[in-house]
């Protein structure tokens, strides 16, 4: 029986690699020979916020595979903790102002990179989609989000589902409550009973270095009310913010967060996330970074977790994904190509998303290749081919920095203030604002 990439990364106890630190070839020699156009020794320093369980994993065995193929570059690792890259993105945009980029950072496919590309500050990689035929092989959903005006301004190297619930299977038995609960009000009644046993029904922090997982969870309720044909208009002028399923989204927000937000508030997502694979909480919404976590802990599927699609969002597959640039005036920029390169290869991906719980990019996926991944991202595979496509507010996708952060302090004030009008009006105010 063959074990998938992910299991044996667990297995092995696979060593992650620290941030701000050098990490050589795997054979530990400086020695072999070089790659690149300067035909000098080189270094790459990669920024993205992967610091936590399996993301780090994830990172180390994309790294373990680029140096296979370019032993000569020290990889200089400027990893930013914080969930959802809240942090890292900050930090960046600070670097980016100064003229002081790195050679390649983290960024997610979609509207997040707008400003960069706005400001002139990445180059345009169309030379590396003819040259690696990723015009061609690259799903044709993200083909275009990479694109604009024209021009490829990223290499996307994995697709994450966002609208995931899930659940400690022993707990929920016990309670007798579903595991995969199929509409909101199902989900509020699982809320309740579980509470009423004593136990934390949701895993989610709440604290505003926190709430980004506050914001995961709204846009799964609005996707859930609104539905995936009329989500993406709230992205666009004249998207109806004020409409009763918002309203109605906000209202369930409220409910849910008062059922279990004060039990769990100071928690990241991946402390959420051991809290329900320990069966401490019953549940938790969340991208399928979760999976990589419970996988790392030894957790079996289906016996001591579950998934399914967030309540309400069967047929539906919120996506994010994320990718690499290439900004201007980077130190080494040889080394970045090289690390593009292998992002958009077919190893390259497959050793990233095999452990990370995401799942390739790529248009197809052969049969052997489905063969390195497990139960999970085999069902998110199948869900990505036979479900509704929309992007991730959270995540990405859909709305630019300005727009992102506009919501981001509308829900700081809802979790003090608990008001869902308030809310929706602070949301409609944002779309008036920066909806293009």
């Amino acid at each position: 029986m063959s074990i998938s990439r992910r299991a044996f990364l667990a297995a092995a106890g696979f060593t992650t690699v620290s941030a701000g630190t050098a990490l050589l070839s795997g054979c530990g020699s400086s020695k072999t020979s070089v790659t690149g156009e300067s035909g000098a020794p080189s270094s790459l320093e990669v920024f993205s916020w992967w610091t936590e369980g399996g993301e780090a994993n994830a990172l180390s065995s994309l790294v373990s595979e680029f140096h296979l193929h370019n032993p000569n570059i020290t990889f200089i690792n400027r990893s930013v903790a914080g969930g959802a890259g809240a942090n890292a993105k900050a930090e960046l945009a600070r670097r980016m102002k100064a003229g002081n980029p790195p050679d390649t950072f983290q960024g997610q496919a979609g509207a997040m990179l707008d400003d960069y590309v706005d400001a002139g500050q990445l180059e345009d990689l169309g030379f590396l989609y003819q040259q690696q035929g990723w015009d061609r092989s690259v799903n044709s959903t993200l083909l275009q989000l990479t694109q604009r005006n024209g021009k490829h301004w990223s290499v996307p190297l994995d697709i994450h589902h966002i609208n995931v619930i899930w659940a400690n299977k022993h707990l929920c038995d016990r309670l007798k409550v579903p595991t995969a609960p199929t509409s909101v009000a199902d989900f509020v009644a699982a809320l309740r009973k579980v509470a009423a046993a004593g136990k934390v029904p949701l895993a989610i922090g709440t604290t505003p270095d926190q709430n980004w997982q506050v914001k995961h969870l709204m846009e799964c309720l609005l996707v859930a009310e609104l539905g995936p044909a009329v989500w993406p208009t709230l992205w666009q002028r004249g998207g109806d913010w004020t409409g009763q399923p918002v309203t109605q989204a906000l209202v369930a927000l409220k409910e849910i967060l008062a059922l279990t937000a004060n039990q769990t508030a100071a928690l990241t997502w991946d402390q959420a996330s051991a809290m329900v694979g320990r069966g401490d909480a019953a549940y938790q919404i969340m991208g399928d970074w979760t999976e990589a976590s419970f996988t790392l802990a030894g957790l079996i599927a289906h016996k001591d977790y579950d998934w399914a699609p967030a309540p309400g969002t069967s047929g539906t597959f919120l996506f994010a994904s994320d990718c690499f640039t290439l900004p201007k005036g980077a130190k080494d920029r040889d080394a970045a190509i090289a690390w593009l390169i292998e992002c958009g290869s077919q190893n390259g991906q497959d050793s990233f998303t095999a452990a990370k719980g995401a799942i390739p990019p790529r248009a197809l996926i052969g049969g052997t290749e489905r063969g390195l991944f497990d139960t999970y991202s085999l069902w998110s595979m199948d869900q990505w081919t036979s479900t509704r496509i929309v992007g991730s507010l959270t995540h990405g996708v859909v709305a630019r920095a300005a727009w992102n952060a506009a919501i981001d302090a509308a829900i700081t004030a809802f979790v003090t203030d608990r008001n869902p009008a308030r809310l929706q009006t602070a949301l409609a105010a944002a779309a008036h604002t920066y909806a293009a």
